[in-house]
């Protein structure tokens, strides 16, 4: 896959689009984490994050909590941590457990060396600089603090940019449409461990490769219409390219009895 274009990466980091759409709920980050139900083999990140935790004591801070899945997680399995959760939209905020604060990640309301460990779950590729932000990030942990980052690969669910290209395409009457937006385009499984080296002296990276197998249209379709906040940047009609998609994956399904997703994402641990 290729970058994004100048247009698309603007608005992958634009506020307006973030906090006023794209998250001012947790509803289609819910579509997006949805479909991984139907993973194999199946991760518990929030449980592998609580496992590379085991010895942090003190203070946690998520950064970009979105709506707080790795909080909630944290808080039932590790009750003696203080958690924090900060997010760019304060909508999303509104079902996250307290204490949550509205933040910046290029400008985190900490001090410094103030945390045990720091999350950045999913979600720098949404900062605008993604290097001020991981220095940030580095400022508020303490020395020898955990740092855990997780992203996706430039591999990702190639068959969803498919799919989505071949839809439009009939629905423009091409041979193939524009490119699908990527929300992790910017900071990539494989350019994350080099930007995050400039600010940590030890990053190991854990990839999670695996299958997404569905036998119904619906959790496709789901986790396509979440993109609905960037409709105006894929240069089609929206609901007709998904309209079009749903029949392409239902008569997929209806011939080879499933539609296959390969997914490859990943976590990286970091110390100072």
């Amino acid at each position: 896959m290729t970058d994004l274009s100048a247009e698309h990466e603007a608005a992958v980091t634009d506020r307006a689009i973030l906090t006023g759409s794209a998250y001012n709920t947790g509803n289609d980050l819910a579509a997006r984490q949805s479909i991984y139900r139907w993973q194999e083999p199946r991760y518990d990140l929030p449980g592998i994050v609580v496992e590379h935790l085991r010895r942090t004591r003190g203070t946690v801070v998520d950064v970009g909590c979105g709506n707080g899945k790795f909080i909630e997680r944290l808080g039932k399995d590790r009750p003696d941590l203080r958690l924090i959760g900060l997010d760019v939209s304060p909508g999303i905020l509104a079902d996250v457990p307290r204490p949550v604060a509205v933040a910046d990640a290029v400008n985190l309301p900490l001090p410094s060396a103030s945390v045990d460990a720091v999350l950045a779950m999913h979600m720098l590729y949404h900062v605008h600089d993604i290097p001020t932000a991981i220095n940030e990030i580095a400022r508020v942990a303490k020395t020898g603090g955990r740092v855990i980052v997780s992203t996706n690969s430039e591999r990702d669910k190639v068959e969803l940019d498919d799919l989505w290209e071949r839809a439009a395409g009939d629905v423009l009457g091409v041979g193939k449409g524009p490119t699908r937006i990527s929300l992790s385009a910017r900071f990539s499984l494989e350019k994350a461990a080099g930007l995050l080296s400039a600010a940590f002296c030890d990053v190991e990276m854990i990839e999670l490769p695996g299958t997404i197998t569905v036998r119904d249209s619906d959790p496709v379709i789901a986790h396509m219409k979440s993109y609905r906040a960037w409709a105006n940047q894929h240069d089609v009609p929206f609901e007709e390219t998904i309209e079009r998609a749903r029949k392409i994956v239902t008569d997929q399904i209806a011939r080879a009895g499933a539609f296959e997703i390969t997914c490859l994402g990943g976590i990286l641990i970091c110390a100072r």
